[in-house]
Formats: structure tokens, sequence, C-alpha cells
């Protein structure tokens, strides 16, 4: 499989102008094993960004999350985009720790491409999950998340 990162990422900050405003950057989207794909996201430190505790917002976390999980999804299922519409479906997250600094949000599908593709050629709406792993650039996991995706085919 060939990604082109730059297109993903234009194609996600032309259509999530929230993530623009954020500043969020993206670092890599790349294939991985059983043509799987990962997308890694960075959320710059900026005083406007911070919560109470001076960490990253709450909300700016989870965004950064979604935002590399689309990423993610966009990058695997791109070529269906004319018969199908990808749409998150439900997103929950856990705060592990308070982050200090940039932060980086590391996307991965919860089940291979062939897969999702075989329910959407059976005229089935497939769900399944995108794993978000959110870490300080030193390495330490700050928060996890789980968005669940659909491919809604296009009628």
């Amino acid at each position: 499989m060939s990604i082109d990162s730059r297109q993903v990422a234009a194609g996600l900050l032309e259509a999530l102008p929230f993530a623009r405003t954020l500043g969020i950057e993206f670092v890599e989207v790349a294939p991985e094993a059983e043509g799987g794909v990962r997308a890694v996201v960075r959320l710059p430190d900026t005083p406007e960004h911070h919560n109470h505790v001076g960490g990253p917002h709450a909300g700016a976390m989870f965004t950064l999350g979604e935002t590399a999980s689309g990423a993610a999804v966009l990058a695997a299922f791109g070529q269906v985009l004319d018969r199908a519409v990808p749409l998150a479906v439900t997103a929950t997250i856990a705060y592990r720790k308070v982050a200090q600094g940039s932060v980086l949000a590391t996307a991965r599908l919860g089940c291979t491409p062939a897969e999702v593709l075989a329910e959407l050629d059976a005229g089935q709406r497939p769900e399944f999950p995108v794993e978000v792993e959110i870490r300080t650039e030193d390495g330490t996991t700050t928060s996890e998340m789980t968005v669940i995706w659909t491919l809604r085919p296009n009628r």
C-alpha cells in the first residue's frame, strides 16, 4: 500500500478547520503489517492550549486523538470515498497522567482494512475501532483513546 502523507494531511486539515485552529501537525502516516496504517499527529505546546494545571486541555487532547484516528481511516480507506463516507460513531478516552509540553497521538486500526472492506463490499455498514495512544515527546503515555468508525455507504 502506498500512502501519500501530504495528501492525507491536506485533506484532513481542509475538512477539519478545528484541527487547523489548534495547529495540529502531521508527523507520519505510514503502512504497517497486513495492510494496517499508523498515523502520528502532534499538538504543539502553546499557552492557548493549556488547562488550569498547565498541560494541554482535555478537549485539545481529544481533538488530537480523533484527528490521528481520522488520518488512519483516511489513509486506509481513501480509495473508497466515492462509495462510502467515514464517520466517527463513538469515542472514549482515558486521561492517565497530566501531560506537559507537546503531545503526540499515534493511531492504529484495530482490524485489517480487508475485513472492513469485505463488509462494505457485502453491502453492510462496517464499524471498526481505531486505537490511539497519546504521549509526551519523551514517550510517557498520558491518554488512551478508542474511536469507533463506520464507513456509511452512499445510497
